[in-house]
């Protein structure tokens, strides 16, 4: 256990209004692990973080974890100490989120990974497939197609994740980097291996099937990240403090918002569901199968929080498909 004074040139000074005790508790064995005496009052949690900190170096901010109740919801780093119910004694509860990595770190890692396998099944390199066909290639133009519409996705993901994001959270813990990475990295090798391999045989209608789908694919991939652009004006123009849901700008590719809270996740299905017509390969549906359960759930809670923040939300906008879901 340690002691640690809050001093006033930390915070500020308010000596009109009473300090706060603060006691920070181990959240899953109670055991006390540090006190801080005579908080000011107005000090936010991410300042009691940076406190708790200076009594355990390996637990930086990012890391840490801090609750009013342990099966609580979690504090965030804006908020005030004496906003929150607590008396002249504060009992917070803390929980190691262990080993963070920042945002455009776990896109690198998540996005470059799926970028590079997929070439490497692409140019057929040795131990992949047979050894006459190493570094040889496909006589069917689907394949390149295939090939760089895989590329241009990721590409533009890492566009969008060193220029274009903005994250209300700034880190990501190690394992869950871990677990992302092994799902990207695998369907990538696992599609990649059937696209391209030396027995691939075009889709059913030929290149009127491969030409329909490549536009769709193209349109929404440009709708994806037209709404990530709105995403991030919109956080840009009002602050990070600022709470406001997203509306329909003169891009027409904006224009989804009208119908669906999260048209990021419709374009980003629609992209993998024409991929998947494109090439006509079980293991690309799979994959779109998979990415919309996941985009959905996400986009669901998304349109909750903007239901229940705003009253004035449109109630016309469904979560991820128009009118439907």
């Amino acid at each position: 256990m340690s002691r640690t004074t809050f001093f006033e040139r930390n915070i500020g000074r308010t000596r009109n209004i009473g300090r706060i005790t603060v006691e920070v508790l181990d959240g899953r064995t109670r055991q006390q692990l540090c006190f801080l005496d005579k908080v000011e009052p107005h000090a936010t949690i991410g300042e009691i973080k940076s406190l708790f900190h200076k009594s355990y170096q390996q637990l930086y901010p990012a890391r840490q974890d801090l609750k009013l109740d342990p099966k609580g919801k979690s504090l965030r780093d804006d908020d005030v100490l004496q906003n929150l119910p607590v008396g002249t004694t504060a009992t917070i509860y803390f929980k190691d989120l262990g080993p963070q990595v920042g945002w455009t770190m776990v896109f690198l890692a998540e996005y470059l990974g799926p970028l590079f396998i997929y070439l490497l099944f692409y140019f057929r390199a040795p131990y992949i497939y047979s050894h006459q066909d190493v570094f040889t290639s496909s006589p069917y133009s689907v394949v390149t197609l295939a090939c760089a519409c895989h590329t241009c996705h990721y590409i533009k993901r890492l566009i969008e994740a060193i220029f274009v994001h903005r994250f209300s959270h700034g880190t990501m813990p190690l394992r869950t980097i871990v677990r992302n990475c092994v799902y990207y990295w695998a369907f990538s090798a696992w599609l990649a291996f059937y696209i391209n391999h030396p027995l691939y045989t075009p889709p059913s209608y030929g290149d009127m099937q491969v030409n329909y789908a490549l536009a769709i694919f193209v349109l929404c991939e440009l709708g994806n990240f037209s709404i990530h652009v709105a995403l991030n004006n919109l956080k840009a123009e009002g602050g990070p403090k600022c709470r406001r849901f997203p509306h329909p700008t003169k891009n027409p590719f904006t224009w989804l918002f009208f119908f669906v809270s999260c048209p990021n996740y419709t374009y980003e299905v629609g992209a993998w569901a024409s991929f998947s017509v494109m090439t006509q390969c079980l293991p690309v549906a799979l994959f779109t199968f998979l990415a919309f359960i996941q985009m959905t759930i996400w986009a669901k809670g998304k349109h909750k929080t903007y239901s229940r923040e705003f009253k004035d939300y449109p109630q016309l906008r469904m979560p991820i498909i128009p009118l439907l879901l």
